[in-house]
Order: C-alpha cells, then structure tokens, then sequence
C-alpha cells in the first residue's frame, strides 16, 4: 500500500490491514482460512512491500505460507529492500518455510541478496545448494507462472 493509497483509505481500512499483517507475522491459520477465500488479496503488501509471504516466511509459519501459496500469493515477490520471501527464511533457518516456498515455485536466483547467494552467506550451501540448483521457480525471475 503506497502512502498516497494510504491517506485515502478510512481508518477502518487501515486499521484491518495491520490486523492482517500482525496475524501473517503470528502464523494465525485460522484468520487466513476464512478470510482468504472471502477475498482478501493473497498479495496484499504493507508500507514496506512486505507481501503477507513474506512475513509468515520470515516468522517461520509454514502451514501459512503454503495456504498463501494455494490462493495464488506470489513466491517470488520482493519488498522494498528487493528481498525475497524464500531469502528471508534462508536468514532465518526456516526449513520448512524454504522447502513450501521452492514446491510453490520461489525462484532462489532472485533479489539482492538472493537466496542463492544468502546460503552462501550463512553456511547453508551442503544443505539447500543441490536443492537450489534443482527448484522448479529457478531462474523463472518472479514469474507468476
């Protein structure tokens, strides 16, 4: 949401997207499983352009991530910093995370830095490099498809 989006929506707006993003952080299943097929945006970004991807993966709730995923959430989305949801979890040694984020098509190639070049960075290469390597989003470059 751009801070000119922002300044027209009411209070109420803003004030349930925040919600949104604090149960994306929690991992709050039972929030997404309602709201998700009513209509919330799978893709729905906050003033940092962190996608609710993003912070379930950054905060290591899997079964979320992969409900994101199946509504059509974007794993190759990048935020504002140009970082990627599947780098996040690399950061953050989410195991699980990485793995949903690679079966939904997360590219390992993208963002600055990517998650290609963050195993590397944090020692994981015996553990992701062969995986990596083989993902099915690699070089897809934030592909939707």
């Amino acid at each position: 949401m751009a801070d000119t989006e922002s300044q027209t929506l009411p209070p109420e707006a803003i004030a349930f997207a925040a919600r949104m993003y604090d149960a994306a952080r929690a991992g709050q299943m039972d929030i997404f499983e309602q709201a998700l097929p009513a209509g919330l945006p799978a893709n729905m970004t906050n003033e940092k352009g962190d996608s609710l991807l993003m912070l379930a993966s950054y905060h290591g709730h899997a079964p979320l991530v992969r409900l994101l995923l199946s509504h059509g959430a974007n794993a190759n989305s990048l935020n504002d910093r140009g970082q990627s949801p599947l780098a996040g979890a690399v950061f953050k040694k989410e195991d699980e995370v990485i793995e949903a984020l690679l079966e939904g098509g997360a590219d390992p190639d993208l963002g600055s830095p990517s998650a290609t070049e963050a195993v590397v960075m944090f020692k994981q290469e015996e553990t992701w490099k062969k995986r990596f390597n083989e993902a099915v989003g690699k070089g897809k470059g934030g592909s939707t498809s």
